[in-house]
């Protein structure tokens, strides 16, 4: 699967994978205005034989297929987990 990987400058060390090329449609209001400048850092086709240095390939690959995009954190917060909090705190509204 072709994804384009975005280096995002307010966190240190986080990325967003996007399935397709500069498309942030899919990101989520409350996520994609933790991202601050978003600078293209590079295209990458990932199979799932494909090593990733900082993250699992088929995590990686199944946000990709189910949200349209990846989030690589510096620790270890999943894309699922920041959904789940978006979520309650919009129920909470």
């Amino acid at each position: 699967m072709q994804c384009f990987i975005y280096r995002c400058n307010l966190k240190p060390d986080m990325y967003i994978y996007l399935a397709e090329e500069d498309n942030f449609e899919n990101v989520p209001r409350e996520i994609y205005d933790t991202l601050g400048i978003v600078e293209f850092s590079m295209e990458l086709d990932i199979t799932p034989e494909t090593k990733l240095a900082r993250e699992d390939t088929r995590t990686v690959l199944s946000n990709l297929k189910k949200h349209d995009f990846h989030i690589q954190l510096a620790g270890d917060e999943s894309v699922e987990a920041i959904m789940a909090r978006i979520a309650e705190k919009n129920n909470k509204k």
